[in-house]
């Protein structure tokens, strides 16, 4: 495995003879925020940055502590979404599409921690899965157009997912999005699963683009202090003391993960926490499970849409 000195310098080579865009949901805390601040250390804050969130604060802060390259203005926007509505992403990515007709990187990076049964929206979708599948499909489905035009005029167009390859299992072809059977531990099952079908699938009708699906290891992150579960609130600060020793910072792990997808050439990918390669580690995927679940999510997302 590469050192985090020896990744440092690779990523920092990292220099396109163009302003790169990169789009981050999920943007204003934990890994997301440690990858939008590792990338703009990487592009001296030569891009333009779009964070996805429900914190303008936060997402104000970050920018303001941002490298501020004195050549000329970089765009740095905040787009307001809860991702658990995809009513909501339908709004923000017609704003980014508006705004940004071509996207580099979309890194999605959202994350809910809870012991909650299944919380089911307005929309028919539990809010678990929404944040970890339904919301990612529907950000990168909509975004394709500005994604390809970045990859026609010979850009980096990439997409990449955090959330868990390898950590999965098989998912069932008769209750998609589990309406009927439903537990915490079979959600965190299945969104991994999902997540590396929707990759696949996206690339079989995009393959001039990159998509990836990267595993960020323990990362110090709030999440467990943010959940709605109290048990969770309470050991936080005990196990943030006790793993420390395993667990990297937010900007540790935002390198590791930049190694990832400035590693990645056009294809699909499921990455490590170091940005290795995992092959096909852990798989649960098949042909079918791929094509029924690309038909589930179209009917859920749209329908949940209008």
């Amino acid at each position: 495995m590469p050192s985090l000195s020896l990744v440092r310098k690779v990523n920092a080579a990292f220099q396109p003879r163009y302003t790169p865009t990169a789009v981050f949901v999920g943007g204003t805390s934990g890994i997301g925020r440690g990858m939008v601040e590792v990338f703009a250390q990487i592009t001296q804050g030569k891009s333009d940055i779009v964070i996805v969130g429900r914190n303008q604060n936060a997402a104000e802060n970050i920018f303001s502590n941002l490298p501020h390259p004195n050549d000329r203005t970089y765009k740095r926007d905040f787009i307001q979404c809860d991702v658990t509505r995809m009513k909501n992403v339908q709004a923000a990515t017609t704003d980014i599409l508006t705004r940004y007709p071509k996207i580099n990187f979309l890194v999605l990076s959202t994350g809910i921690m809870t012991m909650k049964g299944r919380d089911e929206t307005e929309e028919g979708l539990d809010t678990k899965l929404a944040v970890h599948y339904y919301s990612r499909w529907k950000f990168v489905k909509d975004l394709l157009p500005s994604l390809n035009k970045a990859s026609e005029d010979d850009e980096d167009a990439k997409v990449f997912s955090v959330l868990a390859p390898g950590k999965g299992g098989n998912i069932d072809l008769d209750d998609l999005g589990l309406k009927k059977t439903f537990s915490v531990s079979n959600a965190a099952l299945q969104a991994p699963t999902y997540n590396d079908l929707m990759m696949e699938a996206f690339y079989d009708s995009n393959p001039s683009l990159t998509f990836i699906h990267g595993h960020p290891g323990v990362v110090r992150t709030s999440l467990l202090e943010k959940s709605d579960t109290k048990l969770f609130n309470l050991v936080h600060p005990l196990m943030a003391t006790l793993l420390r020793p395993v667990t990297v910072s937010p900007v540790e792990c935002g390198e590791y993960m930049w190694h990832a997808v400035f590693n990645s050439t056009k294809g699909v990918f499921r990455t490590g926490s170091k940005g290795e390669d995992l092959g096909k580690k852990r798989y649960f995927g098949s042909e079918e499970a791929k094509k029924k679940l690309w038909e589930h999510t179209v009917e859920a997302t749209t329908v949940n849409s209008q």
